[in-house]
């Protein structure tokens, strides 16, 4: 029997989906990531939403104040900023970002779907047209938030319906169009990027590939583990955590890490996302290990992304060690606090270097 790895060193990673937030909260969380990450497709939705190539240079540089601020260098991490598709995105912004250079996806928010989504997009194919078109054009990727919001569809299956309702048709209209399914969530979106013709891959979250819905009910709500896309059933999990340790090119790291006060989280009506920058990479690891696929874990997290994306593979290196990993039980976030998911659970690997 071959011994089990005691430590895993792979090319420095990336995170291909990341909320950072703005202010005072940026500022708590930016580090969790840069210690980890050598860059992160950074999401657009906040308030007002990053919807031109202005608004996301002025973005990017608060985001490098504010690591200078947690005291480390503007080459310690790369933010890669995107914009926010909304139903009027004119074609020279999509063209305009393509030529800057620091924009690397335009977001597609579904309106209502989640998080700061209210200006979202109406209507993707009859609305946005013109700009898809000039995505396609140029290269430009779309980033989907994959989920209907029609309330007559079931929370559960509202990824496996977006799929026939925007995905597929999206993709008969542009088939050379670049498109991220994000936080992919099902066995039915496992299956459709695997197959699909044209240039598809999706990201997957760590807490999609570590727990079921259940996790959501275990000794009565625990809001620290509601998402969107929700958690879904163990038959989800496992196509997942298949596709993710696959080896195939299509599938690639995106936390979704996205910090809410405790507060907000803890609520009548709480808010959706997991927190998850602090250790993402513990997490990751975890879920690999768990069917003997360390292996394969390097191309997931640091060579699949760069190239869908277009660049280069990181230098440097990350080193996990196998041991207990211990999470906080909270952190400080603004002028309150945010609950790290898993917190007061122990994990079996580290980020040491």
């Amino acid at each position: 029997m071959i011994d089990a790895p005691q430590t895993l060193t792979i090319v420095r990673p990336d995170d291909w989906h990341l909320h950072l937030r703005d202010g005072a909260v940026l500022e708590s969380v930016i580090a969790d990531t840069a210690r980890q990450f050598a860059r992160a497709i950074v999401m657009p939705n906040l308030k007002p939403p990053v919807t031109t190539p202005e608004l996301a240079a002025a973005y990017r540089d608060r985001i490098y104040a504010a690591l200078r601020r947690a005291g480390m260098d503007d080459g310690d991490f790369t933010p890669l900023m995107t914009l926010y598709l909304t139903d009027n995105t004119r074609v020279e912004d999509v063209l305009r970002a393509r030529e800057s250079g620091f924009v690397h996806g335009i977001k597609l928010y579904p309106a209502g779907a989640t998080t700061n989504s209210d200006a979202g997009v109406t209507d993707l194919l009859g609305r946005c047209g013109a700009a898809l078109e000039a995505m396609q054009r140029c290269g430009m990727p779309l980033l989907m938030h994959g989920e209907v919001t029609d309330p007559e569809v079931d929370l559960f299956d509202r990824e496996a319906v977006f799929i026939d309702r925007v995905m597929i048709p999206l993709r008969k209209a542009y088939p050379e169009l670049k498109v991220v399914f994000e936080h992919l969530t099902s066995r039915e979106g496992v299956d459709y990027v695997r197959d699909a013709p044209g240039p598809v891959a999706a990201t997957i979250t760590a807490h999609h590939l570590l727990y079921n819905r259940n996790a959501i009910f275990q000794g009565g709500i625990r809001p620290h583990w509601y998402c969107l896309p929700v958690l879904k059933r163990e038959r989800h999990r496992q196509a997942l955590l298949d596709a993710a340790t696959s080896g195939s090119g299509r599938f690639f790291l995106g936390t979704d890490s996205a910090p809410h006060p405790r507060g907000l989280k803890e609520h009548a009506c709480g808010c959706a996302g997991c927190y998850t920058a602090l250790h993402a990479m513990e997490l990751y690891a975890t879920a690999f290990d768990s069917v003997g696929r360390l292996d394969r874990l390097e191309a997931f997290a640091s060579r699949n992304g760069p190239a869908f994306y277009g660049l280069p593979v990181n230098g440097g290196t990350l080193t996990l060690q196998r041991g207990s990993y211990a999470v906080p039980q909270e952190l400080p976030m603004a002028d309150s606090t945010v609950v790290p998911l898993a917190a007061g659970e122990t994990l079996g690997w580290q980020v040491v270097s």
